[in-house]
């Protein structure tokens, strides 16, 4: 079978490129190893929601999502998917076994078939393969374990306290559900991030976009390797508004936090107790300066006058709604104890055998392409590219954190890149699209 390109992976990113493909007139074909946004349904659990806004969230030529300020939870994101697919040329079921350079361009096997196609794009994502360290292997036996990427709901666990290793936006929201559903629950930390659900009024996406924060691109930041490897915000879309999450709040729920966990001897969990206060405070500082760039925003006139706080509201809890009277006016400096650091001790070692039943690792995500043929993959095996197109011709990529821009890998970021990627596909096609539009 032939085509002018393949599209590997049916998620956000495919269909967003296939819809620019389409409208170019450009020949394409999504293979899908599952169904049209897979990993939404089966890698993430049930009450998942968006963490940001609806309104931040389109998709070139889809339908708007409804309430603009609400979070779309994972079904609803799901049908909103299926719907934007319905006139691409998705092939589901479809495993991709290899990409090979030929003379033509690229042999793509499958096990429905093989494909040849001058150009191929990979859309698998940034979130590709659960990542679990490796001493999980020293965990002892009789702890179920399991990755956050196959965690539905607190009533599929095994009884006992649980284990959650992780404090990015899974590891913190997942630790908040188990709690409130009557579970014990302790999270180890290591490096995170802290971040209001909004901030003088406003959410804190709508803040980090209006500031251009979001749009700061790849080749702006001094260490790109560094910024992909960023902690993501820990806030959640849960409720009517979305909340803010934090160690705090999360201690304030029941959660025991401690420092990150160091490995396991015999039945026994240990950790970096004697860190967590600094991995809070390096949290905090980076919370701070991101709000600073927000305040020179609204200083220099660009922000919305909004009313003075409640009274009683504590300004330097990242939860508060800090809305200030002027557009000067500054959050407060880091202070010697801010909230977030009032925590209880946490443990240095946790005894796995006294009732604990699961360890949830909520340890991220890797990428890795076993079936792709072709060298450009660096020694640590990701991607090399700049901004989605690597040294081999024809051979792109799209979905990945920091492609082009600090919301190149979020649902309404992708469209920009997956204009970029046309772009650079129809300009290999010698105009055909411009021609096929005008036609």
């Amino acid at each position: 079978m032939r085509t002018d390109t393949v599209i590997i992976g049916a998620g956000q990113a495919g269909l967003a490129l296939s819809h620019e493909l389409r409208a170019a007139g450009l020949e394409h074909v999504l293979l899908e190893r599952g169904r049209v946004g897979e990993r939404w349904r089966s890698e993430r659990w049930d009450s998942l929601r968006l963490l940001t806004p609806n309104r931040l969230n389109g998709l070139p030529g889809a339908a708007a999502l409804p309430e603009p300020g609400g979070y779309l939870d994972r079904a609803s994101l799901v049908a909103h998917l299926e719907s934007y697919a319905s006139d691409a040329p998705v092939r589901a079921h479809t495993t991709v076994v290899r990409v090979r350079w030929a003379a033509h361009g690229y042999d793509i096997a499958t096990d429905r078939g093989d494909w040849r196609a001058r150009n191929v794009v990979i859309a698998t994502g940034d979130c590709d393969v659960p990542r679990v360290p490796a001493a999980a292997a020293a965990a002892p036996a009789s702890v179920h374990q399991l990755h956050a990427a196959r965690y539905r709901r607190p009533d599929e666990l095994p009884d006992g306290w649980v284990l959650v290793v992780g404090a990015g936006p899974s590891g913190q929201q997942i630790a908040a559900e188990l709690r409130r559903a009557g579970r014990e629950v302790v999270l180890a930390v290591g490096r995170h991030a802290r971040m209001p659900r909004r901030y003088r009024g406003r959410d804190i996406f709508d803040w980090l976009l209006e500031s251009g924060q979001l749009d700061v691109g790849a080749a702006e930041v001094p260490d790109l390797t560094a910024a992909r490897r960023a902690p993501s915000f820990p806030v959640s879309g849960a409720g009517s508004g979305g909340e803010s999450l934090g160690l705090d709040r999360l201690a304030e729920l029941g959660v025991t936090v401690t420092g990150r966990l160091l490995g396991f001897a015999g039945r026994h969990a240990l950790f970096a107790a004697e860190h967590l206060e600094r991995e809070a405070v390096a949290a905090d500082r980076r919370m701070r300066r991101t709000l600073d760039r927000v305040d020179a925003h609204i200083a220099r006139g660009a922000g919305t006058r909004r009313s003075a706080p409640a009274a009683g509201t504590r300004l330097s809890d990242p939860g508060a709604d800090t809305r200030l009277s002027a557009p000067g006016a500054a959050h407060p400096g880091p202070t010697a104890h801010p909230a977030a650091f009032q925590l209880p001790a946490g443990p240095s070692r946790l005894d796995l055998g006294a009732g604990v039943g699961t360890i949830l690792w909520a340890t991220g995500y890797g990428r890795s392409y076993p079936w792709l043929e072709v060298p450009v993959l660096d020694d640590a095996g990701e991607l090399v590219h700049c901004e989605g197109v690597t040294a081999a011709p024809g051979l792109f990529a799209l979905g990945l954190r920091f492609q082009r821009t600090r919301r190149s890998h979020f649902l309404g970021g992708v469209g920009a890149d997956a204009a970029f990627i046309a772009a650079e596909i129809e300009r290999r096609a010698g105009g055909a699209g411009l021609l096929a539009r005008a036609a």
